[in-house]
């Protein structure tokens, strides 16, 4: 019948195998305190009877042929197809193996791995990329399903360079007609002019552009326009959050809406980059949301980061073409950076970097507490340097190495190595699961379980403080800083590395510049974002009252625009350009229990 049954109470990725009664999962488990191993396992449906088949420690992937005869998986990024045998015991699984012909089917790297209903192919991809590989061509014997012994004639297949390009075309979101924001403070936030304020200012938007900005006298208002009155408000650029970090689906499921970025959207987070997320929920998310299809901040993201430790995800560079492979992958998948992730050695980054120049990416590395190795990174020249140097006070040696390169500095405030955090430090001091916007998006489970009960300490115990004050003064000597919430309270975060910054010495402009030009300009997209000038794009924040005065006004936000449409914050409900409701989301008007879950899988959108 379509009564569902549970089978296991763990375990992924589930599939049927060649007799009616199994299926085989896949399951984890860890091996060491740094290191995970990924297992193959057959369920008996009838009898429930279970049987590990196969494990490796590198394996991200299984796939078993529908004969039952071939066994496909992933091992660090490759895939690879060999026959499977049947032992009785669990098979140990490796890109070389003794007594068993073992092929790598991909040239570049591989992923979501299958095989054919016929069990004579199998496909992988690799970005908008389908690569089919007969298993005849693999393993050239008498027939397919016989393999060849391990050396033998099959030794001559070589890997295909080229697959059929499976990618679809679709039509960005461009709002239509002209809107007109009349009587607020703007603060423009030009390169060419910091510090620019415009009193009483008319912002002219033509579809998803800004076409004039500047003091109502000067501004023509063309008679078609809507008025938006922001008389008593301040407009500024759209925040960008450099580091970002939140779940965008679970399982290979992309939510149709998703709460994490309607609350970043709701606090003025118009763009993000997310230093490390899954390929294939992040960058679906990313095409999803430049269609208009899913409401949420612009999505940029290095993908899966290059860890250099053990494990399924392992990203091994030994030379230039190892790094060239990695970053070839990643932009395939829709990346505009990776993340240089604890390469052990120096000459290892160095090699991801010179991949990066010639195939025009960005890296961001791990700065993973450790000076030494933080200063060797801005010598090589990273595009910036993720997390706060581990170390409280810097001297003029490092201000004045530092601000004769272009790597920029994204602290991470809310997360702040050395001591006490920014995050702990506003749980302290603020009642954070009161806010009333945040409320409003975020599971009351997610929200109240790390803010209500909250451990408090005297000031100068938050060392946080002292990290930002020494971002403040590397930015005063020519660095750049950038905010990076780190996913650490939905939205709210990235103004509390705002405040941050303003306690370690910025002024509310200099913060403010943190999270809109600064950033822009460290991913180059100054071009469009980060300041509001004519040409750029329609992405800003409305605010209640002078933030320029009280940078703790900063989350007091009445309006969000992005890509020229109008948002209310309170609800997301897009006004002006069209009248569009927000769908509800699936908490709001329930209570009970199962509310207060603090299991992430539960909301679907655990950090």
């Amino acid at each position: 019948s379509g009564t569902p049954r549970r089978i296991s109470r763990e375990g992924d990725t589930p599939q049927f195998g060649a007799k009616a009664d199994e299926v085989f999962i896949t399951r984890s488990s860890m091996i060491s305190e740094v290191e995970w191993r990924r297992a193959l396992w057959r369920v008996r449906l009838n009898s429930g009877e279970e049987t590990e088949v196969a494990r490796g420690e590198f394996i991200g992937e299984y796939s078993v042929s529908p004969d039952g005869r071939w066994l496909g998986f992933i091992d660090r990024f490759h895939a690879y197809v060999l026959p499977l045998p049947q032992t009785g015991k669990p098979l140990t699984i490796a890109a070389r193996m003794e007594g068993l012909p073992v092929k790598r089917l991909s040239h570049d790297a591989g992923q979501h791995l299958h095989f054919s209903g016929d069990s004579r192919t199998a496909h992988f991809s690799m970005g908008p990329r389908l690569f089919s590989v007969p298993l005849a061509q693999a393993f050239p014997v008498t027939g397919v399903g016989q393999a060849a012994s391990a050396g033998g004639e099959a030794q001559a297949f070589k890997p295909p360079s080229q697959g059929r390009h499976i990618g679809l075309t679709a039509t960005t979101d461009r709002p239509q007609g002209r809107i007109a924001l009349v009587g607020a403070r703007v603060a423009t936030m030009r390169a060419a002019q910091p510090e620019e304020v415009i009193e009483d200012a008319v912002v002219l938007i033509d579809g998803n552009r800004i076409a004039a900005i500047g003091p109502a006298a000067q501004v023509a208002i063309p008679a078609d326009a809507r008025r938006v009155d922001l008389r008593g408000k301040t407009i500024v650029p759209g925040f960008i959050d450099a580091h970002w970090h939140g779940a965008m689906g679970e399982d290979g499921i992309v939510p149709q809406q998703s709460w994490v970025n309607l609350a970043s959207l709701a606090f003025g987070v118009t763009a993000l980059h997310d230093p490390s997320n899954r390929n294939d929920h992040i960058f679906a998310q990313a095409e999803l949301q430049r269609t208009g299809q899913v409401l949420g901040p612009r999505i940029f993201s290095t993908g899966s980061i290059l860890y250099g430790a053990k494990g399924g995800s392992n990203a091994v560079v030994n030379n230039l073409d190892d790094a060239l492979t990695h970053l070839n992958r990643q932009k395939e998948n829709g990346a505009i950076s990776v993340k240089s992730y604890n390469q052990p050695r120096r000459e290892q980054r160095q090699m991801i970097l010179e991949a990066a120049r010639r195939t025009q990416m960005m890296v961001v590395p791990e700065g993973a507490s450790m000076f030494q190795q933080n200063m060797a990174q801005v010598v090589d020249g990273h595009t910036g340097l993720e997390h706060a140097l581990p170390i409280d006070i810097v001297y003029d040696d490092v201000k004045q190495l530092w601000s004769q390169t272009r790597v920029g500095y994204t602290p991470t405030l809310n997360v702040a190595y050395g001591g006490l955090d920014g995050e702990h430090y506003w749980y302290a001091r603020t009642d954070v699961w009161q806010h009333p916007l945040l409320g409003r998006y975020v599971p009351p489970g997610i929200l109240q379980s790390r803010s209500v009960r909250r451990p408090t300490a005297p000031e100068e115990d938050f060392n946080v403080i002292r990290v930002a004050r020494t971002a403040t003064e590397l930015q005063r000597a020519g660095v750049p800083a950038m905010i990076g919430a780190h996913g650490q309270r939905e939205g709210l975060g990235s103004h509390w590395e705002m405040w941050m910054f303003a306690l370690g010495g910025m002024s509310p402009l200099e913060a403010l510049r943190t999270a809109t030009l600064n950033p822009a300009r460290h991913f180059g997209m100054d071009a469009d974002l980060g300041s509001l000038e004519a040409g750029k794009l329609a992405d800003l924040v409305v605010i209640e009252g002078d933030v320029l005065k009280d940078i703790r006004q900063s989350d007091r936000i009445s309006h969000v625009m992005q890509n020229g449409r109008l948002y209310e914050a309170a609800t997301l409900a897009e006004i002006v350009s069209r009248k569009r409701p927000r769908a509800p989301l699936f908490f709001e008007g329930q209570a009970g229990p199962g509310l207060l879950s603090t299991d992430p899988h539960f909301y679907c959108a655990g950090h």
